[in-house]
């Protein structure tokens, strides 16, 4: 017989993406954040100037649609819904 727990080991949570208060950021890193993601969703040849919803989706991250995530696996940060 063989032990469950042995061959389904909990996930380490320090290697789990985490929210991060955006309170904690500067204004310049919140930005920045912003600023990828529009480009990344909005796309460089999708949209004539995809940093035209930068201040809608800066209004959102204010109101708390969306967050900040930290990875430390990857070292990085994003933003994306809440869960």
């Amino acid at each position: 017989m063989t032990d469950e727990a042995a061959l389904h080991p909990e996930p380490d949570p320090r290697d789990e993406k985490f929210v991060v208060d955006t309170g904690l950021l500067t204004e310049d890193q919140l930005l920045g954040l912003v600023e990828e993601y529009c480009t990344r969703y909005h796309g460089l040849n999708d949209t004539e100037d995809p940093l035209a919803e930068k201040e809608r989706v800066l209004a959102a991250v204010r109101r708390g649609e969306l967050v900040v995530w930290f990875d430390p696996v990857e070292n990085s940060a994003g933003l994306g819904m809440s869960e």
